[in-house]
């Protein structure tokens, strides 16, 4: 079904791109990052144009790589400056370069059009460098297409039954939801308001609330790539307040980076920002490990469906109820962005 290129895309966290060559594949196309010495970050392609070399498998020298074949040198503009046998440097010898913003703790490039590459459209997860805020997060690859972790994300009412024991409670299946569709932003709009809910472990352990709970889940979903779950969590009966602080509930700012590598594989960034117990190292463990399972479980149950959905007929039919209506929302808006007919897809298949 092909990409929506003319869109930003996490290619990395901050944290991960530094005086070293990183590999790293979005929409298809093999990129190397690295940061130069006065800290901006570069993304190039990752191909040498003598013989395609991998230049993430090169050496990085000052500002410039080194290709670790036959020597052909790159500055940070993709522009060869040295080829080895001869003065003169062909006019053809350069690399792709790619517009890099690092914003919110990632750095995001731009595959398509370059001229179209506008940073003030980038999505905001301000928490993730908010010091009011403490954030566990991690990268997975997925070998399965991006639409089926957006569809995962968008119908939440699977934590009742994947992720049981960590984050998931009846009541999260069994509360209905209401959906918004904000089509001039281009934002998609999913909550789920629980009263009286059983208190997960998830967060009973981290956030200290014995019994019931009152617990709010609104998704807001920037495609193709950004995905925000604003997740509240109260003694059962407290609600925000008409003004002022909330300060009676614990909120996680739950961040998703949903990258497409190639047609059958995605990168899946995920992020927790928590308002509450910002400095107990314990609760930031305990965290980081819960998050990590639960994620680890949504990959191998996305594995699983990528290879249930290649291995189908064509004419397969899936069926469709009340809580899918965010997922099919996201499904019709990415369609859009890529160009294609939604019905050109089987389940998930906007990759």
């Amino acid at each position: 079904m092909g990409f929506a290129r003319n869109q930003w895309y996490v290619a990395a966290y901050g944290s991960e791109v530094g005086r070293h060559l990183l590999a790293r594949t979005v929409l298809g196309e093999p990129l190397v990052l690295y940061r130069t010495q006065s800290g901006q970050v570069v993304a190039l392609a990752d191909r040498c144009v003598h013989r395609r070399y991998p230049l993430s498998e090169s050496r990085l020298e000052g500002d410039t790589i080194v290709c670790g074949y036959h020597g052909f040198t790159y500055g940070s503009s993709g522009a060869c400056t040295f080829v080895p046998g001869q003065q003169r440097i062909p006019r053809s010898a350069k690399v792709a370069s790619y517009p890099v913003v690092e914003q919110d703790s990632f750095v995001w490039v731009w595959i398509g059009d370059q001229d179209r590459a506008d940073a003030t459209t980038i999505p905001r997860a301000p928490w993730l460098n908010d010091p009011r805020y403490t954030v566990v997060g991690g990268m997975e690859p997925l070998e399965a297409r991006y639409g089926l972790l957006v569809d995962n994300l968008m119908d939440l009412s699977h934590e009742t039954y994947l992720h049981g024991g960590y984050i998931g409670t009846p009541e999260v299946a069994d509360t209905p939801i209401t959906t918004e569709v904000d089509e001039e932003k281009g934002v998609i709009y999913v909550s789920r308001h629980m009263d009286d809910a059983e208190c997960p472990p998830f967060y009973a352990k981290s956030t200290g609330i014995e019994g019931r709970i009152t617990r709010w889940q609104d998704i807001e979903y920037h495609p193709p790539c950004l995905y925000l779950l604003h997740s509240r969590i109260a003694p059962q009966g407290q609600y925000p307040p008409a003004e002022g602080p909330d300060s009676a509930a614990c909120h996680a700012e739950i961040v998703y980076a949903i990258t497409p590598s190639t047609e059958h594989t995605t990168y899946d960034f995920w992020a927790v920002a928590r308002d509450f117990a910002i400095d107990d190292e314990s609760v930031t463990e305990y965290l980081r490990t819960s998050n990590h399972t639960v994620v680890m479980q949504d990959v191998t149950a996305l594995n699983l469906l990528e290879r249930v959905i290649a291995a189908e007929p064509e004419a397969y039919q899936e069926l469709s109820i009340n809580i899918d209506t965010g997922a099919l929302a996201a499904r019709r808006m990415l369609a859009r962005m890529i160009g294609s007919p939604v019905g050109a897809a089987p389940a998930g298949a906007l990759a």
